[in-house]
């Protein structure tokens, strides 16, 4: 597959889990991929060697993206190594439940500052290298729809994801520069197995309310985001895609 030949793409958050298969179905496309990462070297350098195995190119890039610097670093460094960027996948996120009681302004920061601000300083410091037909996508999140119990400062920040990728496919529309996103419902990965989430009576709950009868895998949104970066979609931006299953 070709469809993404010649593009060099940076995703965020690419060390494992929907990034890293972001990562992979995009190398597969044909794009060379920054495999951005904040603290798992190691998981990033296997995403790095699979694609190289592939037959793909790639290279693993550690920046936090809640810091200005460190993101202009990671933007300059798919410049400095691959010469362009022409689609930009903002995947890096985190989430934490919790009851409204037990709100504090620590977990308020953490996750609207890994998931709000990280997207936004990526687009400030990506959007001056992005040419006409470059892709911006967002990931967010089908909770906005869904609205589950003990989850109002995570849902707040998917929130403002589909609030900023309108207002930033108004803005840069005229530069030629796509902005979407795609929100997912649950999806196994590394972290939900981690944190008890598969196999649990809240797996059971999305299954019930979901069309389709399952939770997500990664296979399930790469391709979504990777129709997104492509010229296929060169006619879509502004949209909110929920890759959920028919959940919402």
């Amino acid at each position: 597959m070709n469809g993404l030949k010649d593009k060099v793409a940076l995703v965020t958050g690419a060390s494992k889990g929907i990034g890293a298969g972001i990562a992979r179905r995009l190398a597969a496309e044909g794009a060379k991929v920054v495999v951005n990462y904040a603290r798992n070297k190691s998981d990033a350098d296997a995403v790095v060697a699979d694609i190289e195995a592939a037959g793909g190119s790639a290279v693993a890039v550690a920046a936090d993206v809640t810091d200005r610097a460190q993101v202009a670093s990671l933007v300059q460094a798919a410049i400095d190594h691959f010469g362009r960027l022409d689609i930009v996948v903002n995947n890096a996120g985190i989430y934490q439940f919790a009851r409204i009681e037990e709100t504090t302004e620590a977990l308020y920061r953490q996750q609207f500052d890994t998931n709000v601000l990280g997207p936004l300083l990526v687009c400030g410091a990506a959007v001056p290298h992005l040419a006409q037909g470059g892709s911006i996508i967002n990931i967010g999140s089908n909770v906005t729809s869904v609205l589950p119990a003990e989850s109002a400062i995570y849902t707040g920040t998917k929130g403002a994801i589909d609030a900023i990728t309108g207002v930033l496919a108004r803005e840069l529309g005229p530069r030629g520069i796509r902005v979407n996103a795609v929100c997912p419902g649950l999806v196994e990965t590394e972290g939900t197995h981690a944190a008890g989430v598969v196999g649990s009576a809240f797996q059971a709950w999305n299954e019930e309310r979901t069309p389709l009868g399952r939770i997500g895998q990664v296979q399930d949104i790469a391709p979504i985001v990777a129709f997104l970066a492509s010229d296929d979609a060169g006619w879509v931006t502004g949209e909110v895609i929920l890759g959920s299953g028919g959940m919402r």
